[in-house]
Formats: C-alpha cells, sequence, structure tokens
C-alpha cells in the first residue's frame, strides 16, 4: 500500500475540490494515458486494484507509470463513539484528483491491448476515467 514515509502533521484538514488539473495533464512518459473526469479523492487501496488490473492485462509486458501519490490522511472515528473528544485516527490516505490529471501512462504495448488495460484499471477507481493517447502518435 503507498503511504508517505514521513509527515510534518499527522492529520489535514479536508480541503477544497474546486477547478481543473493545471499540472499532470498530459501523456509525459509513456504513449497512452488514463485521465480522470471528475473531482474526487481516490484511496490507496483504489490506486493498488487498478495498477495490478492494469498490469495483469498486458501480462507484465511494456512499461506502467503511477503519476499520482496518495498523501492525504483521511480519518475516521470508531463505530458506537460519541461525538466528541476531538478528530478521530488516520484511517489511511488519498491522492487529491481534479478532472484532467493523469493518472497512469503506459508504453511498449499496442493501443488496443493498452485501452483494453486501461478500461480495467479505470473499473476499479471510485471516479469517471477517460483513455487518451499522446499527440505525437
Amino acid at each position: 500500500m503507498m503511504q508517505p514515509s514521513k509527515q510534518k502533521h499527522r492529520k489535514q484538514f479536508r480541503g477544497k475540490r474546486g477547478g481543473v488539473a493545471t499540472a499532470n495533464n498530459e501523456v509525459t512518459l509513456g504513449a497512452f494515458g488514463l485521465k480522470t473526469v471528475e473531482c474526487g479523492w481516490l484511496n490507496a487501496r483504489e490506486i493498488e486494484a487498478a495498477r495490478r488490473a492494469i498490469t495483469a492485462s498486458i501480462k507484465r509486458k511494456g512499461r506502467v507509470w503511477i503519476k499520482i501519490f496518495p498523501d492525504k490522511p483521511y480519518t475516521q472515528k470508531a463505530n458506537n463513539s460519541k461525538m466528541l473528544g476531538g478528530k478521530g485516527d488516520v484511517e489511511g490516505y488519498v491522492a487529491v484528483v481534479k478532472p484532467g490529471t493523469m493518472l497512469f501512462e503506459m508504453a511498449g504495448v499496442s493501443a488496443v491491448a493498452a485501452q483494453e488495460a486501461m478500461r480495467l484499471g479505470g473499473n476499479k477507481l471510485s471516479l469517471k476515467t477517460k483513455f487518451v493517447v499522446k499527440k505525437e502518435l
């Protein structure tokens, strides 16, 4: 599971999720990419499940890059606990994603195989995604 090795603060505020992605919004490393269409949080478990689906689909040929990292902790209070006593314990980590953010990139496989792999990986995520091809191709 992906999570940061060190943090300055153990807990964070929830934050705002407005606007579109201005950075990390184009295919740079590979030839094909998986891009988000909506904003939200992607859990570390979802990212790992999508990565496994993509690499299994292409039978470990080619190369896959993960362009996001879950560095924001989210908290949750225990069940049957009263609404007092402050914020809950850290439950896991999420990556904050805006519309247009590139999630995964891939190279070294055919376009048909890449599209099928990205479709299978996108099904594991809680956000709507879109398959994109590098403009130079």
